[in-house]
This record gives C-alpha cells, structure tokens and sequence, in this order.
C-alpha cells in the first residue's frame, strides 16, 4: 500500500514529458508522532534524488500550526516530467524511501502559471 501512495508516477499519468522545468509539490499527512521518523525517510530519500538526472533542488517545509492537516510540505524543482519519472522509478526500485506507518503523502507536479 505505501509504493501506491508515494508511487509518484502514478499522479503523473497524461503529463508530457517535454522539457520544461516542474515543480512537484507533496504534502504529507503526519499522524502524532511520527514527524522525526517521517524527516529522516525524507532525508534518504532527498540524498538519493539529489544525485538522478535533471534534479535541480528541494526544500522540506513544516507546518507551524500544530492541527494543520499538512505537517510536512516538500517542494523539488525538476528539469522535466521524465527526469522525475525517471527517479522516481528508480528510487522505488532502490527501496529508499520508507515511510512510517500511517503517512500519507499527497505528490503532484505544477507549472507556473502566474507570478511577479
């Protein structure tokens, strides 16, 4: 069940794979608890990606309200929708990124479509 909800790949089904710069964002459902657990997959997880092709950088980002429903936020830029495809299957193939139990991220990728 957790390769089915970290399973990027999934979320990205009809997504060109032209090149052009993405943006995923995930946002992580966190039960009580289990936020350093839920840090340190992300920290494995980030140290293998940073080393796939068309990876340009991430940030993790915490909630400061403690009931938000979101604890945890990543947000990767990637060169193109294929190069995190790419990585994404190729971590999952690694068996790198082991969430614990009860996590539930919520992936997709964006484009700009407005900005200052």
């Amino acid at each position: 069940m957790k390769s089915v909800l970290f399973a990027a790949t999934a979320v990205l089904f009809g997504i060109s794979s032209a090149n052009a710069d993405v943006t995923l964002i995930n946002a992580f459902e966190v039960p009580e608890g289990q936020r350093d657990a839920t840090i340190d997959a992300w920290e494995q997880a980030r140290a293998f990606l940073s080393q796939q092709p068309g990876y340009i950088d991430t940030a993790l980002h915490g909630a400061l309200a403690p009931d938000a429903r979101f604890e945890l936020v990543n947000i990767a830029r990637w060169e193109s929708p294929a190069a995190f495809q790419t990585a994404i299957a190729a971590m999952q193939e690694a068996g790198v990124f082991r969430p614990p139990e009860g996590v539930f991220a919520n992936p997709a990728l964006y484009t700009v479509i407005a900005s200052d």
